[in-house]
């Protein structure tokens, strides 16, 4: 039997379920420089997160290695929606991959103004960014309650008609409830699961090292986690007929698979491209030898197998 990792996700013809992640590849050309990546061995390429108006990020430090991980605070540092419409999009080939936004907001208004204005643009589908845990306003606040995820959810679906993802922070009582909220408000798929919330100190100087003070914890030191929590959304999910981004320290086809049977259609790469730029590839490979020796034609066949 022939296998392919062709998929459909909300509508959408992906060529692979892989997902190259919000802040892990700017705005879909970095990666582009390295000989022998291609945007074209994914699925679709979610650009930076995106605000109104252009921000300049948290103070130093933003980046700090940690033991099987990294946190992250960059503070959305990005150059406002206007910008990216405008002069980054239209170097972007469409005909390579999907291209998704990931939409960004300190109230309510700002992620449906941000939301408008890519609805009339070429991109393909929106991520809304309701738990992002660098940001000392906004993004974390509405993702750990399922009302206000909601009321984010609901607000942007009237803005536009692009398929919407909640992206769904793991720092929440009930994953799983934060999910129904979503689905109910509108989304069309969710993503399973941003950075974990952290904190690193410096003991000579005995400061936190992370500018911010807290970061996002990234890297395969979450997987296990982020598994689980895909796990627990997907029941949810498969009764609405809603897929999940699966997403959490990612490094290998093996990972990808563990994603896919606990329950989710495609599968986001992000802090293991910084190791190594070529995993995309090498994912596609494995979960394709994978298929063919069990006898399978499609990824689909596979998610949510362990329910």
């Amino acid at each position: 039997m022939s296998s392919s990792l062709a998929l459909n996700f909300c509508g959408i013809e992906l060529s692979s379920p892989v997902i190259l992640l919000s802040g892990c590849v700017g705005f879909g050309e970095e990666y582009t420089r390295i000989e022998g990546f291609s945007n074209a061995d994914v699925g679709a390429i979610i650009l930076k997160g995106t605000t109104l108006k252009p921000r300049l990020g948290n103070p130093a430090h933003r980046v700090w290695e940690t033991p099987s991980g990294m946190l992250n605070a960059i503070g959305l540092q990005n150059p406002g929606v206007e910008k990216v419409i405008k002069d980054i999009l239209p170097s972007l080939n469409f005909n390579e991959t999907r291209f998704f936004a990931n939409i960004c907001g300190s109230t309510i208004e700002e992620y449906v103004e941000v939301t408008r204005r890519f609805d009339n643009s070429p991109i393909d589908a929106m991520e809304i960014n309701i738990s992002c845990p660098n940001v000392k306003e906004g993004g974390v606040a509405f993702g750990n309650y399922p009302d206000m995820s909601a009321r984010v959810i609901e607000a942007c679906r009237k803005a536009t008609n692009k398929p919407l993802i909640a992206k769904l922070s793991p720092n929440q009582t009930d994953i799983a409830a934060n999910a129904e909220s979503c689905i109910q408000a509108g989304s069309d798929a969710l993503a399973v699961i941003n950075t974990v919330m952290g904190m690193a100190i410096d003991v000579e100087e005995q400061k936190p090292i992370i500018g911010n003070i807290q970061g996002g914890l990234s890297g395969p030191a979450i997987r296990p986690i982020a598994i689980l929590k895909v796990h627990q959304v997907y029941e949810i999910a498969a009764k609405h007929d809603i897929p999940i981004i699966g997403q959490g320290g990612m490094e290998t086809a093996h990972d990808a698979l563990e994603f896919i049977l606990a329950g989710a259609t495609t599968v986001g790469l992000g802090t293991g491209l910084f190791y190594d730029p070529m995993a995309a590839k090498k994912i596609n490979t494995g979960i394709s030898q994978y298929l063919k020796s069990h006898n399978l034609g499609s990824v689909d066949k596979l998610v949510g197998k362990v329910f």
